[in-house]
């Protein structure tokens, strides 16, 4: 075969072996998905459970009620009358134009999904921070997960569990929770060395060391992947909106769908209320907490 019929046989091969892995690669997702969906659904029970109980409770509980809880939580994380005030003012305004239900619904999703990212991101930040071997398989994990579109992940997700909460706060997790895996490692390996060799001289072991001394150390740049954390799930809520998440999303997509601008501008400038609030408390909780850790060891 000479050179010029290569060049025209290779593309059809390649194109018949696209063809081919493409087939046996979406048959084989399909079984899987037929044969073990119902049993990984059903694996998320228990977070939906908690999800649909907490969103219960936001909603059918007398606004008045929940914005004082939200008021006292939030001057308690942040000590700021000004903050408390903001957001009393922000929470009127969302009760005033009709967005309190949406925003109940944001809210419970954002704090199952924060909950969720902090109890797996930290764990697995911890176990990067004492081995390269980990952090060198787990990286290239967070890359692909911050880089990939998120359009492209609902694909399997839908295929797998379908459109609800569920896969909605699947895709929220998937795609806030790189943020707390890289801070809590990159915490924990800013530890001053000294710091480390004087809890070794004093006899502490690799438990102790690491609740005692690293993680106490380690906090603001923990509180700051919580920050990322909370922000880039505010960011997921309108896409998430798509597979059947409700909340302030759903709204907005219907503004982009039908052109609603005064709808678009109010329910986005409601998130934009709750990622302002969440990230002052939580910076201004993770900054006294740390001071009152310096204070109790001098």
């Amino acid at each position: 075969m000479n050179i010029p019929e290569f060049l025209t046989v290779f593309p059809k091969m390649g194109k018949v072996d696209y063809l081919a892995f493409k087939k046996t690669v979406d048959g084989a997702f399909r079984q899987f998905s037929r044969a073990y969906g119902d049993s990984i659904e059903s694996f998320f029970d228990p977070v939906l459970f908690f999800l649909v109980n907490l969103e219960k409770l936001l909603q059918n509980t007398p606004w008045p009620i929940v914005i004082m809880v939200f008021l006292l939580l939030i001057y308690y994380g942040s000590r700021s009358i000004y903050l408390t005030i903001g957001s009393l003012a922000a929470f009127l305004f969302i009760a005033y134009f009709g967005m309190w239900q949406d925003t109940m619904s944001t809210v419970s999703i954002i704090g199952v999904c924060t909950l969720l990212a902090i109890g797996l991101g930290i764990p697995i930040g911890i176990l990067m921070s004492g081995s390269d071997r980990v952090r060198s398989a787990v990286v290239p994990i967070l890359d692909i997960m911050q880089t990939m579109p998120s359009f492209v992940y609902l694909i399997p997700v839908v295929m797998l569990l379908g459109i609800g909460k569920i896969p909605g706060l699947l895709a929220i997790i998937v795609y806030a929770i790189p943020p707390m895996i890289r801070l809590t490692d990159l915490g924990i390996r800013e530890v001053d060395k000294e710091v480390l060799e004087a809890a070794d001289a004093f006899g502490a072991n690799r438990m102790q060391k690491l609740f005692r001394v690293q993680l106490p150390l380690a906090l603001p740049t923990i509180f700051a992947g919580i920050n990322q954390t909370i922000m880039m799930a505010l960011a997921m809520v309108v896409i998430a909106s798509m597979i059947g998440v409700r909340g302030l999303g759903q709204p907005v997509l219907k503004a982009i769908s039908n052109q609603y601008l005064t709808m678009g501008l109010l329910n986005g400038f409601a998130i934009v209320v709750l990622a302002v609030i969440f990230d002052r408390v939580s910076q201004s909780f993770g900054k006294r907490l740390q001071q009152h850790r310096a204070g109790s060891r001098e």
